[in-house]
């Protein structure tokens, strides 16, 4: 079950960057915005990573 649920997300990641290098060569309305679904979700996993660094960071020197 868990390989099936790893598959579809592997599916929906490489049709996402399918689509962002699609809409860049100037593809239909609803590859533009596949695209803009896929950077937006790509900008949100950043900024949550780039939280989660930061916030690490702070734990980790405290107890020096």
């Amino acid at each position: 079950m868990v390989g099936v649920v790893l598959i579809v997300l592997l599916a929906l990641v490489v049709g996402g960057c399918v689509c962002v290098v699609w809409a860049e060569r100037g593809g239909p309305r609803w590859v533009r915005g596949a695209a803009r679904v896929t950077l937006s979700a790509g900008e949100v996993v950043r900024r949550a990573e780039k939280r989660r660094r930061r916030s690490g960071r702070r734990n980790d020197g405290a107890g020096e």
